[in-house]
């Protein structure tokens, strides 16, 4: 995601990072070349004088940026669902702290590095863990540092045979277990377990949530359609506008292309969320939010600084 000051005056001109533009430069290079050849030779290819007059770019240009923005619509409503559903995983993570710490009867204060003895401390580092798994599982990432992190040397042992896609589902299990064996040994409630309960499945159904927006992508003919559709309308255009805007035509030409192009190509990053492109969530950051509100919980000493933008970009 990038984080920056929206420039002023002629700087908005000289913004590249985290610009669309260095997606579409090589198309919209080449596009321009091409209105800048038609310019030269007044529309004429070899001996042949190719005739377009703006009516028929008139008709397909109006349809092509409805839709275009309909696509854009969609692909936003997809990128702000994510950021609610990580949102409501802040909240759970939270909840789950409080809940540990308020609910669970235990004779001994909290101590943050007792997690081996302690079944408060090791649920609610294992929850940071879930973060992490969720995190590496929605990025198809195989590090596994910030897992094996914050469980226990035993439950490392399970879980490091299992594939990355697997590992948050199977820390949410071990997290139902251990609730049963507080309620079995008296340390929880039976009523109040049924909160815990709660807790968890809400954050179980974020990550259902997002792996449903993750392997759910839009239609494949429809984005086909409009990419070809974009490309031949900004790759015609000169020969349409040669005859009317003379000299201008390639000035004309760049400034439709690169709309055209940049929704096509905006479109296609905000689609996938969850990835690493300059605009897509911080999931890294979101995570290291959810460690520092947990840790401090704990009252943890050593309770890690929140993540700063690298060149303008949270990741």
């Amino acid at each position: 995601m990038i984080v920056r000051e929206r420039p002023a005056g002629f700087r908005l001109f000289l913004v590249l990072r985290g610009s669309v533009l260095q997606r579409i430069r090589l198309s919209l290079a080449i596009n321009t070349l091409l209105a800048i050849l038609v310019t030269l030779a007044h529309g004429n290819l070899f001996s042949v004088k190719i005739t377009l007059t703006p009516i028929p770019f008139t008709l397909i240009g109006l349809p092509l940026a409805i839709f275009l923005g309909f696509r854009n619509n969609t692909a936003y409503d997809r990128y702000w669902e994510g950021r609610k559903l990580w949102g409501e995983l802040v909240i759970q993570a939270r909840t789950l702290a409080r809940q540990c710490l308020g609910m669970i009867h235990l004779p001994l204060p909290v101590d943050s590095t007792q997690r081996e003895s302690d079944v408060r401390v090791r649920m609610i580092h294992r929850t940071i863990a879930y973060a992490h798994a969720l995190r590496l599982q929605l990025r198809d990432q195989s590090d596994s540092a910030d897992v094996q992190r914050w469980v226990t040397a035993q439950e490392w042992e399970v879980l490091r045979h299992k594939p990355a896609s697997k590992r948050a589902d199977a820390l949410m299990m071990t997290m139902g277990q251990e609730l049963g064996d507080c309620v079995r040994r008296g340390e929880i409630d039976p009523c109040l377990a049924t909160r815990f309960d709660t807790t968890l499945t809400e954050m179980l159904g974020a990550a259902a949530s997002c792996e449903r927006i993750r392997h759910t992508p839009m239609p494949f003919s429809y984005a086909l359609l409009l990419h070809r559709t974009a490309y031949m309308y900004c790759f015609l255009l000169p020969f349409g506008l040669v005859d009317i805007t003379g000299f201008m035509t390639p000035f004309v030409v760049a400034i439709v292309a690169y709309t055209f192009f940049g929704l096509d190509a905006l479109g296609d990053e905000l689609e996938e969320p969850f990835g690493l492109e300059s605009n897509d969530l911080p999931l890294d950051t979101i995570c290291r939010g959810i460690e520092i509100s947990l840790l401090e919980s704990l009252n943890d000493p050593n309770v890690p600084e929140p993540l700063k933008p690298v060149n303008y970009q949270l990741t």
